[in-house]
């Protein structure tokens, strides 16, 4: 029975492919080899990437560790923050108020679109929604009511969503007007000195009537006794 299969089978392969049976099995492994071999070349790719995205995913999902509180820094010490560092946490400032955005690193993070913001303090940028150079600091002088109201939205955002960690540290810098100001101010105190103390040296006058050198001079009456003596 199996050998008339065997036959017939044979028979087949010869009239519907026109191939010897030998030729017809050995093209078949010859297609079965090279389909493995291509399948793993394109299956160890695509597991490769599964993997690297589910690496992805997961360091996506580690816990951030808590807030470090740093108080009072410097703008420079503050750039040391901008997420070049993977170690540190990222950080940016509003209105000199240090905020820790290291869960938004997507958006202020390296490669990020709002990523020339972090490790500075980007208030006038924020407020009229510059990505310039010039701008990226917290100098708010000359700004307009509505690019004040659009910081103070980003403020309001950024207090109720992120962790303030510091302030940055600001120095207010002495102007040439004010220094001679005080110069004059000082010259002016001295000259006054010299003028009170030769108000002090005058002498006042008596206020109780004649002074003791005139009482001295008044010519006193002759008595009566010398008077009669002379009748």
């Amino acid at each position: 029975m199996a050998l008339q299969l065997w036959e017939t089978l044979k028979e087949s392969i010869t009239a519907y492919t026109g191939l010897s049976p030998a030729t017809f099995f050995t093209v078949l492994a010859l297609g079965l080899t090279l389909y493995y071999v291509v399948s793993s070349l394109f299956g160890s790719s695509d597991d490769a990437h599964i993997q690297q995205s589910s690496r992805g995913f997961e360091q996506q999902m580690e816990p951030l560790p808590p807030p470090v509180q740093l108080g009072e820094i410097t703008a420079e010490e503050l750039k040391q923050y901008d997420g070049s560092d993977p170690k540190k946490p990222l950080l940016m400032a509003i209105k000199s108020q240090i905020y820790d955005v290291s869960q938004s690193r997507m958006f202020y993070g390296p490669g990020g679109p709002y990523a020339l913001f972090a490790g500075k303090d980007a208030s006038r940028a924020l407020a009229k929604m510059s990505f310039e150079e010039k701008d990226l600091n917290g100098d708010l002088t000359g700004l307009g009511v509505f690019e004040l109201e659009a910081l103070q939205d980003w403020e309001y955002k950024f207090m109720s969503k992120y962790v303030k960690v510091g302030t940055v540290k600001t120095t207010v810098p002495v102007t040439d007007g004010a220094a001679e100001g005080q110069a004059s101010a000082a010259a002016e105190s001295e000259a006054a000195k010299p003028e009170e103390a030769a108000d002090d040296t005058v002498a006042k006058p008596a206020e109780d009537g004649p002074s003791e050198s005139a009482a001295k001079e008044t010519v006193e009456p002759a008595p009566a006794d010398d008077a009669e003596k002379k009748e």
